[in-house]
């Protein structure tokens, strides 16, 4: 194996497979690059068996063959480099060796023969969506899928897709996040469970454009096709709660407030919060006007913000991280807060539209 390779693509082709390598595994291979020449490419895969990213770059190829190699060591190595043309040269005892003006590394890598291939999952019927949609969506539900594996199928993302309609939730007990978009889609009702890990990584390989990604959805894989670079994620197994159930419809207080003043209020509010046990601020409504507090060894804290309040005052509390993941997840000027009790949930929506739902269960008050 013999190429050569602009520095600057090289590294960010290692850079986004890398992503799903293993930073440490009982099989040092897990933890490798897999190089492979391809008449006028190159191609790098890297896998740790949940998520698999193969990507391709244009590369003038001498002699075709293959070789893994360690991850993290070629990515700092590359990056290190001059930003000028590189060749690599397979050499006896699958080592490397990397040339770059007068810079010339050697790396010891492995045979491939035993490199886990990825998943051929045939690209029928796919779902297209467009790379800003499906990365505003990540990463503004992201925060809500669950880090407790005692509910496996809670620690992914439902996508659905449904008369045009995708639809992407995600909940871990205390809180609900759920965006919508529409797509143009002849594929009928779809749903997949997509492993929040494998959905952050997917995020920050997605680039925000208009440019359309396809999504192929098989019985154990899911498949995103940005042209040269394919991701295939395992899907988890089981059914997803029927978060439908779970939004209330019906509200005794609504609340209408700018989300910059209430969002800056509760972030200082939780700098006291975060000092006790509980991480606990307050709301009071009443008098067109609500109330944010927080107490702790530390100190205390008092805020009051214009709202335009109907129905019922209710004194209610939250968790301060849980409130301040939401509200960094909007991008909305003003936002509409329906509530019922102050045991029963929050429910965050837009003043128009329906477009996101944010559901967050309050913390109950003794005394």
């Amino acid at each position: 194996m013999k190429f050569t390779c602009s520095q600057n693509n090289f590294l960010e082709a290692v850079l986004t497979v890398q992503k799903a390598v293993s930073a440490r595994s009982s099989t040092p291979l897990l933890e490798g690059i897999l190089l492979e020449t391809q008449k006028d490419v190159l191609k790098l895969v890297g896998t740790n068996l949940d998520l698999g990213i193969e990507t391709y770059i244009e590369a003038d190829i001498r002699e075709e063959g293959s070789v893994v190699i360690p991850s993290r060591l070629l990515s700092e190595i590359i990056r290190k480099l001059p930003d000028a043309e590189i060749e690599v040269t397979l050499l006896g005892n699958y080592s490397v060796k990397i040339v770059c003006l007068n810079s010339l590394v050697t790396l010891q890598g492995f045979a491939p023969d035993e490199y886990p291939s990825l998943p051929d999952i045939s690209e029928s019927e796919p779902i297209e969506i467009s790379k800003m949609l499906l990365a505003k969506m990540i990463r503004e539900t992201i925060f809500a899928v669950a880090t407790d594996e005692s509910r496996p199928v809670l620690t992914g993302s439902l996508l659905e897709v449904e008369d045009g309609e995708v639809t992407m939730v995600s909940l871990d007990g205390y809180r609900l996040a759920l965006q919508k978009g529409r797509i143009e889609s002849s594929a009928g009702h779809r749903k997949v469970i997509i492993p929040g890990k494998s959905l952050g990584e997917i995020g920050r390989i997605i680039d925000g454009s208009d440019d359309n990604i396809s999504i192929t959805i098989s019985d154990r894989h899911v498949l995103f096709d940005l042209g040269y670079t394919r991701i295939i994620s395992r899907v988890l197994e089981g059914e997803f709660i029927n978060y439908r159930q779970i939004i209330p419809e019906d509200y005794r207080t609504r609340v209408k407030v700018d989300t910059k003043i209430l969002t800056s209020s509760i972030e200082r509010a939780s700098l006291i919060a975060r000092e006790g046990k509980n991480n606990l601020i307050k709301l009071n409504l009443q008098d067109q006007k609500m109330t944010i507090t927080a107490n702790s060894e530390s100190g205390q804290v008092y805020e009051e913000i214009p709202v335009l309040l109907e129905g019922k005052d209710l004194e209610i509390a939250f968790n301060a991280r849980y409130f301040m993941d939401m509200l960094k997840a909007i991008p909305d000027q003003e936002i509409c807060m329906d509530l019922t009790t102050n045991v029963s949930p929050c429910v965050i929506r837009p003043i128009k539209g329906s477009d996101y739902t944010y559901l967050l269960l309050p913390v109950r008050i003794f005394g």
